[in-house]
């Protein structure tokens, strides 16, 4: 309880959050943005589940801008549409063909021009004119044509339902799916009181025929459409209903509520009875359904294949390869008006969403909203809101974090599971904004009441550290201490070799410009390879990798920062020589190891620091460097940790203050440049030649330092070397020689 009352305010002020979302989810107050987000995550859960692979079953027959190049601008003359219907059933055998287009006035073009040519033609025969006339004209009446070739064919025709024309009524409706009686009990489907049909000779031909209006979204997206629909007391399919029952042979439908036989219940489902299986197609009580997206729209989509109408009318697709699909006539030219808004696209055609109906009804892919939604979310908010609540106030800031991702992540992950598995669509806009505000706030009221005094600590090691490391320590302040401990560590000594001669000919002024400007390069490689700076002393800079913030690839960003002041150097000095003035060499000592760091000194001064054997280590090497004419030196303990570089052994030592020879390495190469000059090469010789020396076989060494040195004659080592053996061979034999060198200056 002390714990409760301590936190009371965030407490308090989470559970307003919770009773916001509350009055959003019960539609009290429903928030405006709460609904788009909740759109929009609808969206992007589809997009991620698409399946984004072609339904073979399906095949779109395009008036594309290919067709009105090649068989002129829209509308066209009905015994074209004649002569394409004729060629999709006859020729191509699809086995269902739906037109998403409506016939609503008769052909206003039947034959008169070529009346016209004949008749002129004709004239000249005056006495044969009537007769021929009397033939001309049946054949001449387009609208004739186009209904002889519908009729008896399984062709389905759509039309569209209005509300904005005054009741205005025109061609002819098909019969409802089912009477008035049989559709009792559904007063929530959407009604209109006008419609657009074709005309009757065609209505009458093609009795079977389906509504195409499509239901927007406040943001004006297309993510459901009706499949039942409600006009004068009678109860009308959709297109893609209509498409697919007439492809399954005009199975029945009857209605599926969530509770059966109340015909008070809400509509939940319609099942498709009378079929080679019973298909069941989850609707809202407004009997729409959600548009199950297969993927991007239009020819390159990949969702369905499309078939330019030129091509089905020039008979230039081979015959049967449309054989047993269902066939949709739509458009895609953007200049017929049948592009959508959908959540895959803001150009979409609107025949596709047809298509998409009738693949997730074959699939059973349509997922649904229940019609417990609203309570599921209540449910959600309360349970979610208490956690947090509770959860958050109480825990470290770190801790409380992950609670919070973690209770967020699970209920998406849940909300996914439902949707993937059962085809759920559940809100998550309330509940995932008021939880992220939740972990904001909780966040905030740690960050800037609670963690004060931990930031004033991260805030010290801004002396000593890059700006990014710090960045990082900021993220979780109570994970660093300025308090000793023993970490493995690496560190690095760097001096400037002949700086102190240099600087005796120099002015102070010209010495500091001097100093500040190698630094000043020095510093911004080791701060870029995330080093932390702990000294500089005259001309020697001192630094470490591995606190305060750890890192297990210490060892390879010290070597990586020795690389890069090596390279950096290299051109400051080519700058010095064409400025006439002259070069500046370095050296570099790497050690790993157990250290000691923390914040040291005296209470004047204090410093945040390493200390150590392996500290002591690399100051030697860095002087060893001179010596074997090498720029960096490392121990063998930096250059097993360090991948990724070509490294070369150089020696194996006893330093001044340690007992304990250790095998020291230069680096030569990044690993890359491992073929470049004949590395390879160089480094298997001097292998050789470092195990005879340490056999004391001085006469398989001389020859091979002599190849060394003419493979490699700027290196300061092979000559060291030649020095050695030439002095080893006019000593008497030691019978303790194990090839250790010993150093005694520091």
């Amino acid at each position: 309880m002390g714990a409760l009352k301590r936190h009371w305010i965030r407490i308090f002020a989470t559970g307003i959050l919770v009773l916001l979302a509350l009055l959003h989810a019960t539609g009290t107050m429903p928030v405006d943005s709460l609904t788009r987000l909740d759109a929009r995550l609808y969206d992007m859960r589809l997009q991620l589940s698409m399946p984004g692979t072609l339904d073979e079953r399906i095949v779109i027959v395009d008036v594309d801008e290919l067709s009105l190049e090649r068989l002129g601008q829209w509308p066209w003359g009905r015994q074209r549409i004649a002569a394409l219907v004729d060629e999709l059933i006859e020729r191509q055998q699809v086995g269902a063909l739906g037109i998403d287009v409506v016939f609503a006035e008769p052909d206003q073009t039947s034959g008169l021009q070529e009346l016209q040519a004949l008749a002129r033609t004709q004239l000249a025969h005056q006495s044969g004119f009537t007769d021929w006339l009397a033939g001309a004209l049946p054949r001449l009446d387009n609208d004739a044509t186009l209904a002889a070739a519908l009729k008896d064919r399984p062709v389905t025709l759509g039309y569209y339902f209005t509300s904005d024309r005054g009741g205005r009524r025109t061609g002819m409706l098909p019969a409802p799916v089912f009477a008035p009686d049989a559709g009792a009990g559904l007063p929530g489907l959407l009604s209109w009181d006008g419609y657009g049909a074709s005309i009757v000779p065609l209505a009458i031909a093609a009795p079977y025929a389906g509504f195409f209006n499509a239901v927007s979204d406040p943001d004006g997206v297309v993510r459901s459409a009706p499949v039942l629909a409600e006009f004068e007391g009678a109860f009308y399919e959709s297109l893609a209903l209509a498409l697919l029952r007439q492809s399954l042979g005009k199975p029945s439908v009857q209605v599926e509520r969530a509770v059966p036989g109340d015909p008070t219940s809400p509509l939940v489902a319609l099942t498709l009875r009378g079929s080679a299986k019973n298909l069941s197609i989850p609707v809202d009580s407004r009997a729409t359904a959600l548009v199950p997206y297969r993927g991007l729209g239009g020819p390159k989509g990949g969702s369905f294949r499309y078939v330019s109408a030129a091509e089905i009318v020039d008979g230039s697709l081979p015959a049967g390869s449309l054989k047993g699909k269902i066939a949709l006539l739509g458009f895609t030219a953007p200049g017929l008006m049948d592009l959508r808004s959908a959540p895959v696209g803001e150009a979409y055609p609107g025949v596709e969403i047809h298509a998409n109906l009738i693949s997730g009804m074959l699939d059973g892919r349509i997922a649904r909203v229940p019609d417990y939604a609203s309570g599921y979310e209540v449910l959600s908010i309360f349970i979610i809101g208490a956690l947090l609540a509770i959860g958050l106030p109480m825990l470290p800031m770190a801790a409380a974090l992950i609670l919070g991702v973690l209770v967020i992540a699970a209920w998406l992950g849940l909300n996914t599971a439902l949707y993937l598995g059962a085809g759920l669509a559940l809100p998550q806009a309330a509940v995932l904004v008021m939880a992220l505000a939740a972990l904001a706030l909780n966040m905030a009221w740690g960050y800037f009441v609670e963690g004060r005094a931990k930031r004033e600590l991260a805030q010290i090691f801004r002396s000593y550290v890059p700006p990014e490391l710090v960045r990082q320590m900021l993220k979780s302040p109570e994970q660093y201490s300025m308090q000793a401990r023993t970490e493995e560590l690496t560190v690095m000594f760097c001096d400037m070799r002949g700086f102190t001669s240099l600087s005796e000919t120099m002015e102070p002024l010209e010495v500091q410009l001097l100093l500040n400007s190698v630094h000043n390069r020095l510093t911004e490689v080791i701060r870029a390879h995330r080093g932390t700076i702990d000294k500089y002393v005259g001309d020697c800079v001192m630094a470490f990798w591995g606190a305060p913030v750890a890192t297990a690839e210490h060892a390879r960003l010290a070597v990586d920062a020795a690389f890069s002041i090596v390279e950096t150097m290299r051109v400051f000095n080519a700058e010095r020589i064409a400025d006439g003035l002259p070069a500046l060499g370095i050296g570099i000592g790497l050690s790993t190891g157990q250290m000691s760091v923390g914040d040291m000194g005296s209470d004047l001064r204090r410093a945040y620091t390493v200390v150590g054997d392996a500290v002591n280590l690399a100051s030697r090497l860095e002087g060893l460097s001179n010596v074997y004419g090498a720029d960096i030196i490392a121990s063998a303990a930096t250059q097993i940790q360090a991948a990724g570089f070509v490294w070369q052994e150089l020696d194996r030592v006893r330093v001044r203050g340690r007992a304990q020879a250790v095998t020291i390495y230069t680096l030569r190469a990044r690993e890359e440049g491992r073929h470049l000059h004949g590395l390879d090469q160089e480094l298997a010789l001097w292998q050789q030649l470092l195990e005879a020396w340490r056999r004391g076989d001085m006469a398989a060494c001389e020859p091979k330092v002599r190849e060394l040195r003419e493979l490699n004659p700027w290196f300061g080592l092979y000559e060291l070397y030649e020095r050695r053996i030439v002095a080893h061979r006019q000593l008497p034999p030691d019978l303790s020689w194990d090839g250790t060198t010993i150093f005694d200056f520091k």
